[in-house]
């Protein structure tokens, strides 16, 4: 079998940020500054130096940042041009032609739902136990 050749990259980035509250209430965590560059955009140049070209972004809601940071925008490379501010127009474009980006959006995030505790919780556990307890004794 010949080897796999990874080509794409999956980066989660749906999460609430609950950690980083209250910076994440307005902005999403991925776009928080680390140095001089949002986190998400280090995440991507790794990808990329990796070789993984292609990368999917799995967002959720209010993460339309994300989309926005590695998104073509013309009129502000326009002004720039204008300017003569060829450094910064290197910084807006190098996020820009970085990768080949996707987005797709997570539905509600969160815990998987748990099977309700019924009158018989206790008992099935202490069955799964004396299970455990067994099959060890036989390895």
């Amino acid at each position: 079998m010949p080897p796999v050749t990874i080509t794409k990259a999956v980066i989660p980035a749906a999460g609430l940020g609950t950690r980083f509250l209250p910076a994440t209430k307005a902005m999403p965590k991925e776009m928080l500054p680390v140095v001089d560059m949002p986190a998400i955009q280090y995440v991507v140049e790794e990808a990329v130096a990796a070789g993984l070209h292609d990368v999917l972004m799995v967002t959720g809601r209010n993460k339309s940042a994300l989309e926005n940071h590695f998104d073509k925008v013309g009129e502000l490379e326009q002004i720039l041009t204008s300017k003569g501010d060829v450094e910064k127009l290197d910084k807006v474009r190098r996020s820009t032609d970085l990768a080949d980006v996707h987005y797709v959006r997570q539905g509600t995030p969160g815990p998987r739902p748990r099977r309700p505790a019924g009158p018989h919780a206790r008992r099935r556990r202490a069955v799964r136990g004396a299970a455990r307890r067994r099959h060890h004794r036989l390895a």
